[in-house]
């Protein structure tokens, strides 16, 4: 059976606590949300924490919805992953290193995991792997972009890798 995660992979010229900071502020994930279904966050949030809740307004197509996640994984400037009822995890990973001219710069993994589903099947029959591929691409793009201040054009890092052996685009990616 095949491994039940996608990840893609991005540079982007900014220390890692910089970046975790904005991925552990929930009221923050819409400005970065590839898959344009995050619409807000339910409520005021603290910065998440290993065990946190947190609840988000979320939109797939016409249809607005509410789903509450919890961090399952966090190493605090290095590891957040969430997953909310349905077991699957949204997960980042944040590697520091630097760009060639010896700026601070962090790789950002992030990751898709099904494999903790409690329906792996559904995620699967439904396209979700292939339809978050596209969405991953897009979300690393737009992390980049407010993190560096610059557009989401592209400019702001070079374009996500795929580090799970499948080719980008192989499989429709839905988030």
């Amino acid at each position: 059976m095949a491994e039940r995660v996608i990840s893609q992979t991005v540079t982007i010229a900014a220390p890692p606590n910089q970046i975790f900071a904005l991925l552990a502020d929930p009221a923050r994930h819409a400005e970065i949300d590839g898959s344009d279904t995050v619409q807000g966050t339910r409520s005021t949030t603290e910065p998440l924490t290993s065990g946190s809740t947190f609840s988000m307004k979320m939109k797939l197509g016409p249809i607005p919805y509410r789903i509450t996640n919890r961090v399952v994984e966090f190493q605090h400037d290095r590891l957040i992953a969430w997953q909310h009822f349905g077991g699957h995890r949204w997960r980042y990973e944040l590697e520091p290193t630097t760009t060639d001219t010896g700026t601070p710069a962090t790789r950002v993994t992030e990751s898709f995991d099904w494999s903790t589903s409690r329906i792996p099947w559904l995620i699967e029959r439904a396209r979700y792997p292939a339809r978050h591929r596209i969405n991953i691409a897009a979300t690393l793009e737009r992390l980049a972009a407010v993190i560096t201040g610059e557009a989401a054009s592209g400019a702001a890092a070079a374009p996500p890798e795929d580090v799970d052996g499948m080719a980008s685009g192989s499989e429709s990616d839905p988030r």
